[in-house]
């Protein structure tokens, strides 16, 4: 009961999990990235193709095209310097400054981590940590793991036909530290943005892949080496130069696996890691919802039934948008582009073209996982809601995105703006100035009947994955987007008429132009 208590109060009365005396202490803040000290190293090549362009098909790839997926994925991209908006100016400018990556975090303080498993004839074999502040791989362990990961996987994916398999960690400390136990929601979101360019970067690349959210956990983390009170793996995404990943999909092994007989199978790691921070408080909210969100045996494995996904509901106040060309974009390109305005939107005019374009191939791009069908889309269990105003051809108003139709089916009509404004917990966005604020919408169970709690973070990880596709489409249409939770979802919820129907705001997207921002920027990478 403590628990979904936690987990209700993170989205409909966030101030009671913060402490009353909650203070940030900044000097003591740990670093954006996890650094492994006396491992042996791969030092990956400083050149990056500006460029994704797509492989032969069938080839193996390079240790440089690796190199240039984990750039383009969750590299180290831009040094940005802003100056503060100061009261007194007389006592002179303020700075802030930070390291950006292409996919956004809250605070920019990315949580996550990431570790592969390479099978490549020029690199030694084994589970390296992708050094993000240097570019480089450090070995964490030799040798082949075939066996061992597809055991801990459902369906038994075949690990074996595949080059690489990526793992994204969360390092509850890296946000714990500002965010307190609101850091939980934005784990899994984080999580969810960094696979969601994960998903874009290997397809342009020509890889497929599969993002595997059922495993056990305490085998996976045993291999990588990472103690489960800091640190613990939330998603497994194999990768490949096939057409397809090869699964088990029926899954009718009769042995019952469990992740302890798998941990004596291996050595214990102990390779130690700096973070900075001198201080670490304890976080035992976060430490009891990871440990009840793990699967300890294949025993716990399932599939959600498809009848159980978000379905379209045909009625008489339907608006057909317009059908379009697929949109074509250069994904390097958008990525170096994209940026999250928030005192920087500007008000102006968007055609009926550009919101048909952007929620449809929002929802063009599906995915390989292990929840249903070999291909499962992540619109079955999130959607998106909107608030519009100044959209040609579409009355101002509250509307819901139909996808199987391709139209919008209006809740009400009117200026919402205030409304939206108003409900900012932190007002850093002017709502005024914005045609689209988007909501992505899921189940208010979060997924809890089928997978317990670890529902709760899959959800998340699929919003952040349409999150991610929302932000690409809007910033290769010329728009900007800024993923918002500071808001409040009860009145939201009652705005699109959902709270009755135990769906639930899960993110907000304010969506729409921008004025460049005043700030002193530059490349990490030639």
């Amino acid at each position: 009961m403590e628990l979904e208590r936690f987990l209700h109060d993170l989205h409909f009365d966030t101030g009671k999990v913060f402490p009353p005396d909650w203070q940030v202490d900044w000097e003591d803040a740990p670093l954006p990235y996890k650094l492994y000290y006396g491992l042996s190293e791969i030092m990956l090549t400083q050149y990056v193709p500006l460029l994704i362009e797509k492989r032969d098909a069938y080839v193996a790839p390079s240790l440089a095209e690796l190199g240039q997926l984990l750039w383009y994925v969750y590299g180290l991209t831009q040094y940005s310097q802003t100056v503060l908006n100061e009261e007194n100016k007389e006592e002179g400018v303020n700075y802030t400054q930070s390291l950006r990556r292409f996919v956004p975090s809250g605070g920019a303080l990315y949580p996550n981590e990431l570790y592969v498993y390479i099978k490549l004839e020029s690199v030694q074999e084994g589970v390296y940590h992708y050094d993000v502040a240097h570019h480089r791989l450090k070995l964490l362990r030799e040798g082949n793991y075939d066996s061992y990961l597809s055991r801990s996987l459902k369906n038994g994916c075949d690990i074996s036909d595949c080059f690489c398999t990526v793992f994204v960690s969360t390092v509850f400390w890296k946000n714990f530290y500002k965010y307190n136990n609101f850091s939980y929601r934005l784990q899994g979101l984080d999580a969810g943005v960094l696979i969601g360019q994960l998903l874009e970067v290997s397809s342009q690349m020509g890889f497929s892949s599969r993002v595997c959210y059922q495993f056990l956990d305490r085998s996976i983390n045993h291999l990588l080496g990472l103690s489960e009170q800091e640190e613990s793996v939330y998603a497994i995404i194999p990768l490949s130069i096939n057409y397809s990943i090869k699964c088990g999909e029926n899954d009718n092994r009769k042995e019952i696996v469990s992740a302890s007989e798998l941990c004596r199978e291996v050595p214990l790691l102990m390779h130690p890691s700096y973070n900075r921070s001198k201080r670490v408080i304890d976080y035992p909210m976060l430490r009891k919802l990871n440990e009840a969100s793990m699967f300890e045996t294949t025993r716990s494995f399932v599939k959600i039934k498809k009848t159980d996904s978000v379905k379209c509901s045909l009625g008489t106040k339907l608006t057909f948008l317009p059908i379009t060309k697929g949109l074509s974009y250069d994904l390097a390109s958008v990525s170096r582009k994209r940026y999250s305005p928030d005192i920087d939107f500007i008000i102006g005019k968007v055609s009926q073209i550009q919101l048909s374009t952007l929620l449809k191939e929002t929802f063009s791009f599906s995915y390989q996982n292990d929840l249903d069908d070999i291909h499962g889309n992540e619109e079955n269990r999130v959607t998106l809601y909107g608030c519009f105003y100044n959209v040609e051809g579409v009355p101002n108003g509250v509307y819901a995105y139909e996808n199987c139709v391709h139209a919008l089916k209006k809740i009400t009509q009117g200026d919402y703006r205030k409304f939206l404004q108003n409900g900012l917990i932190l007002p850093n966005v002017n709502l005024y100035q914005v045609p689209l604020c988007m909501h992505v919408v899921g189940d208010k169970g979060h997924l809890k009947e089928y997978l317990g709690y670890r529902g709760y973070r899959i959800q998340q990880m699929e919003a952040g994955i349409l999150v991610q596709r929302l932000l690409l489409v809007s910033c290769a249409l010329g728009m900007g987007g800024h993923p918002l939770l500071g808001f409040d979802s009860k009145k939201c919820d009652k705005l699109y008429r959902i709270d009755s129907k135990e769906k639930t705001s899960l993110i907000q997207i304010p969506v729409g132009p921008y004025r460049p921002r005043a700030w002193l920027k530059g490349s990490l990478l030639t």
